[in-house]
């Protein structure tokens, strides 16, 4: 287990502004086990006194690419894990079909605990959870991001801007380019989206494949 001591400077040097920094793939697992722990005890808001599991994220710690939604549901609250019920079936296909799988990427969201019958997060929880996020942006160090669901990416962009628009520009955050698409479960409210989602992921896997060459 990595030790506290290291997590404490790893934080330091976030505070310092440090963003860019080598660990190997082992080391961040490590780290990012070891902060799931840290935080899996968190009363920053509301969210924690509904949740049974919180649930960090899961993947590659190494990923090319992090996907982001925006809150665990029911099943993501029972087995702590990112995108397991029926939403996340649909994101498990939705990455097949782009020749990826959940083990080349990291998949996260903007809060940790569930929120009451999946409703949005509300702002102070997403600012709760937010340096969360961040930290495990630092880690991971992607190259690419894609953003699941209007919230999320409202959240990490800093915009009030409509889901139309945002999916219509590729991003920048913090130098990391970001796209953003549907919520795989605006997806199964609204089969009319799924064409357009599809376009959005076409532009991720193109930028994906050029990572690669």
């Amino acid at each position: 287990m990595i030790s506290r001591e290291l997590i404490q400077h790893l934080e330091l040097l976030n505070n310092l502004g440090v963003k860019e920094l080598f660990l190997p793939p082992s080391s961040k697992a490590e780290i990012l086990k070891e902060l799931s722990i840290k935080y899996s005890t968190c009363t920053k808001c509301k969210l924690h006194t509904g949740r049974i599991k919180f649930v960090y994220g899961e993947g590659n710690p190494d990923a090319l690419a992090m996907l982001i939604g925006e809150g665990p549901g029911e099943q993501e609250n029972l087995t702590g894990r990112p995108f397991v019920g029926p939403a996340g079936n649909l994101l498990t296909n939705m990455l097949k079909a782009i020749n990826l799988s959940r083990e080349d990427v990291y998949i996260c969201n903007i809060v940790k605990c569930r929120p009451p019958n999946n409703r949005n997060p509300e702002p102070e929880e997403r600012e709760a959870c937010l340096p969360y996020l961040l930290e495990q942006i630092d880690i991971i160090q992607p190259k690419l991001i894609l953003m699941l669901g209007l919230v999320a990416a409202q959240t990490l962009l800093n915009t009030k801007l409509s889901m139309e628009k945002l999916r219509q520009t590729t991003h920048s955050f913090q130098g990391i380019k970001t796209f953003v698409t549907y919520h795989p479960s605006a997806l199964l409210r609204n089969p009319n989206w799924k064409k357009p989602a599809w376009q959005d992921l076409q532009r991720f896997q193109a930028e994906y494949v050029k990572l690669l060459q």
